[in-house]
């Protein structure tokens, strides 16, 4: 069985599992990164843009608590099977899309809109809907709770250190 970090050179590796949290905070922040990485801004910013052509990851950047700036929502739509895959790209190039996941049930496409305010948040959920033809499910927070989505990505399929 082939292990899944084999297919990620060493950079790519530690890039993708050092940097899941704690991103410098600085006007520099690449070049932060290379100086922890042991290379130059340049390769890092080239490995990273190689990951992003490869589907390894989608964007690099923050992820700001919902709602302290701007405002977000989470959103659903039932979308039928043939236009599923054409409805989730138009998402994904629209800039105040941070994410979209498939599911299994009657809504089958959920998304997360943010926006600088409620009325721009209102406009890009009623564009997606008269684009798509299909009805979105505004789903605002109510509470929130904080879910670290980060991964040690240092063991292999088995759960052995790498």
């Amino acid at each position: 069985m082939r292990e899944a970090n084999a297919e990620y050179s060493e950079l790519e590796r530690r890039l993708l599992n050092d940097f899941q949290r704690d991103l410098p905070l600085s006007p520099t922040p690449y070049a932060d990164m290379a100086a922890r990485l042991g290379v130059d801004e340049q390769t890092v910013l080239e490995t990273l843009a190689g990951l992003q052509a490869r589907g390894a990851i989608s964007r690099v950047g923050p992820v700001f608590r919902p709602n302290s700036i701007g405002v977000s929502t989470l959103a659903a739509m039932a979308v039928p099977a043939p236009q599923l895959e054409q409805v989730a790209a138009y998402l994904n190039d629209l800039p105040q899309v941070n994410h979209n996941y498939e599911r299994e049930h009657e809504f089958n496409l959920w998304f997360v809109v943010t926006a600088a305010d409620r009325d721009e948040l209102d406009a890009v959920l009623d564009q997606i809907e008269a684009w798509s033809g299909c009805p979105v499910l505004d789903l605002p927070m109510l509470e929130d709770y904080f879910i670290d989505l980060g991964f040690d990505l240092n063991f292999d399929q088995r759960g052995r250190r790498q």
